[in-house]
């Protein structure tokens, strides 16, 4: 009788299952693709546009970079506070979290859960216990293949 029972349970699951599957919308993949694309080309754009802008004001190679970096990471970090960066998200998809605006939305985007609790407490403080194990697997890493670097390039 129980086998019975778990077989009828079972093909119920199936059933559902398989209607799931007809009437479930089927995602828009190449279209969401090509949006990714611009989106995440149009970022790595403006950031070069950035570069360029800062080597014709005197900078050299390495510190436009640099900047060109921490403008972007600042706008991502003020476009997710100002909740600009979702609606981007919502039509960018991986667009727009592949460049390191991304990783700027993810941190925040997680402190600002803790809003309520106020924006030291509650926002400035879980900033930090968000980005802190990211930012110690970076060093990690960093280290680790610095050490393989110098051991095999004797």
């Amino acid at each position: 009788m129980d086998s019975l029972s778990e077989r009828l349970k079972q093909a119920e699951i199936d059933e559902y299952n398989q209607l799931i599957k007809k009437i479930e919308p089927k995602p828009p993949v190449i279209k969401n693709c090509i949006w990714a694309f611009i989106v995440g080309g149009l970022i790595c754009v403006f950031g070069q546009l950035i570069i360029n802008f800062l080597m014709s004001n005197g900078w050299n190679q390495t510190d436009a970079g640099s900047g060109a970096s921490v403008i972007l990471i600042f706008l991502a970090a003020l476009f997710t506070g100002l909740g600009l960066y979702d609606e981007l998200g919502k039509y960018a998809g991986a667009g727009s979290i592949v460049p390191i605006t991304g990783f700027a939305n993810a941190i925040v985007a997680s402190a600002m859960e803790f809003k309520r609790e106020g924006y030291i407490f509650g926002v400035g403080a879980r900033i930090f216990s968000v980005a802190g194990p990211t930012l110690v697997f970076g060093f990690t890493i960093a280290v680790f293949i610095g050490l393989l670097n110098i051991l095999f390039t004797k």
